[in-house]
């Protein structure tokens, strides 16, 4: 079964900046704040589920979901699933580190890897980095995987005919060139960025 995938360098040629904008990396060491309107504590699995208009705060990080279980490793790092359902899907955001830049996304589940800084969309999932308040790029499918810390990720179109939802089993992309502020820039011709099928980002 062939599945599409997008190794996401797209985003960073897409913004042509020369430093390179990580999300924020104090984040996973910032303590995890919790709202919801019911808690319930697994001592067996050592995990809590907190469940009904979940809001989360790490840092820059917010989510929101239907519910979400957290668990943390011996060693401080904090673990979560985060659920929500086709009316309301399970939202994630996160500031860029240095830039005024947010990413943001939604889909039916969210895990979220405190200790690797990676964040997994889960079916009918989208993704947006937004440059202020303007939508910059933005990125749909059935699986996004969101690594933190080099600020990859990848997207697998899903093609199972599985919850693919709008994608269709296809990953869908819409990248924005950042314009420089320099009169040079207006005569170079517009890089052609096309969604790889394979994770090398090798040519159709």
């Amino acid at each position: 079964m062939k599945t599409f995938l997008l190794p996401v360098l797209l985003w960073l040629l897409a913004s042509m900046s020369a430093s390179t904008a990580l999300a924020e990396k104090a984040d996973r060491d910032k303590p995890m704040n919790i709202e919801s309107d019911a808690m319930r504590y697994d001592d067996l699995k050592q995990v809590n589920v907190f469940s009904g208009r979940v809001i989360v705060t790490k840092g820059s990080i917010q989510i929101r979901g239907d519910k979400i279980e957290v668990r943390q490793d011996p060693q401080g790092y904090q673990f979560g699933q985060i659920t929500g359902s086709a009316e309301s899907p399970a939202f994630f955001r996160q500031k860029r580190d240095g830039v005024d830049e947010f990413i943001e996304g939604e889909a039916l589940t969210i895990d979220y890897d405190g200790k690797g800084d990676v964040v997994k969309f889960i079916s009918k999932a989208q993704m947006r980095r937004y440059r202020g308040a303007t939508l910059a790029d933005e990125v749909k499918g059935n699986l996004i995987i969101y690594e933190n810390l080099t600020d990859v990720f990848t997207v697998d179109g899903g093609n199972s005919g599985v919850n693919v939802g709008e994608s269709g089993g296809r990953v869908r992309a819409m990248l924005t060139p950042k314009v420089e502020n320099n009169t040079k820039s207006t005569n170079k011709k517009p890089i052609d960025l096309r969604p790889s099928t394979s994770m090398q980002g090798g040519a159709n």
